[in-house]
């Protein structure tokens, strides 16, 4: 592991714990084992950090979308791909997906550094809303809604729809943050939530 990696990893150890807010440089340096201007030769700043942290866990999703034959960020491509899969595939990625964000190590720190963050930094407050609000629905409503004008899903809000599939599953996500033991519990429910979604919505109201 080279000494930029080595860098990243630290800082977002120590961010997922304290905030982003309470860790300073120096202190991501002695977690390196490196002197502060070492680490300068790397990263111009704790901001540069965090930029380069925020990089490589949306490369780690993209990797993660790539394996699922999806873009996981451009809907209007991926709407198509939503519409013909089986229920059983669709189960396969939503549970894919809900471990890729429980367990890689970047995506679940920066979402536990978001929640102690969003009370003291307006800025971090609205990119956990982004990140995990907001972008996800507008996602997923657009999907639902091409599936719906393609014949595939009852005339209903989108937006609506977005709500109840990804509500429920977020829930689940946050849940195993603060007791991991409960995943096996989560995936199964997440499981049958998504074959209650497709029977609730399908036009012939079968999965």
């Amino acid at each position: 592991m080279t000494t930029k990696q080595k860098i990243l990893n630290e800082a977002m150890t120590l961010f997922a714990e304290r905030g982003y807010s309470a860790v300073c440089v120096g202190e991501i340096a002695e977690a390196v084992g490196i002197k502060a201007p070492s680490l300068y030769k790397h990263f111009k700043s704790k901001q540069d950090i965090f930029n380069a942290i925020l990089d490589e866990m949306r490369s780690n999703y993209d990797k993660q979308a790539a394996a699922l034959n999806i873009n996981g960020n451009k809907a209007e491509g991926d709407a198509p791909v939503f519409a013909l899969v089986s229920e059983d595939v669709l189960v396969q990625m939503g549970i894919e997906l809900f471990r890729f964000f429980l367990h890689d190590d970047y995506a679940s720190k920066f979402r536990k550094m978001l929640t102690i963050e969003q009370f003291h930094n307006s800025e971090l407050s609205m990119l956990y809303s982004k990140q995990y609000v907001d972008d996800p629905l507008v996602y997923q409503s657009t999907i639902f809604a091409y599936i719906s004008a393609s014949g595939g899903f009852i005339n209903a809000d989108p937006n609506i729809m977005a709500l109840h599939f990804y509500a429920p599953i977020y829930m689940m996500l946050t849940m195993c943050d603060r007791q991991p033991e409960r995943e096996k519990e989560a995936l199964q429910l997440i499981e049958e939530h998504i074959k209650q979604f497709r029977a609730v919505y399908s036009k012939d109201g079968q999965t």
